[in-house]
């Protein structure tokens, strides 16, 4: 992936610790400490490739992850936020280290190819 799009990943990475910090009041170390939960989604492919790859990307895709994020800010629900915001963190992360959504052929198959 080249260098612009990992900056612009990482900077909306840095977004997301803002938002967290804005709009949520648990303690900073919520991130580090559940910023890999959505990998478990990974566990899909325990069936087969396909449901691995929906499942997968499922939980790394930035429209679900802010969909979440302002459902919880329109009810008011600062669980619901902090899911939203980490699953954008996440999202970025991954894509950050190369890992993009992935296709139903193979895991290593990827949109960032």
């Amino acid at each position: 992936m080249k260098t612009t799009l990992k900056l612009e990943e990482a900077a909306m990475l840095l977004l997301s610790f803002l938002m967290f910090a804005q709009q949520t009041s648990y303690p900073w170390w919520m991130i580090p400490a559940c910023i890999l939960l959505p990998d478990l989604s990974m566990l899909g492919y325990v069936v087969n490739n396909k449901v691995g790859a929906y499942l997968y990307n499922f939980f790394h895709h930035k429209g679900v992850a802010l969909f979440i994020y302002f459902i919880g800010l329109y009810m008011d629900i600062e669980p619901v936020i902090f899911i939203g915001i980490l699953l954008f963190a996440h999202s970025c992360l991954d894509r950050i280290f190369g890992f993009g959504l992935k296709y139903t052929d193979d895991f290593k198959h990827t949109h960032l190819d």
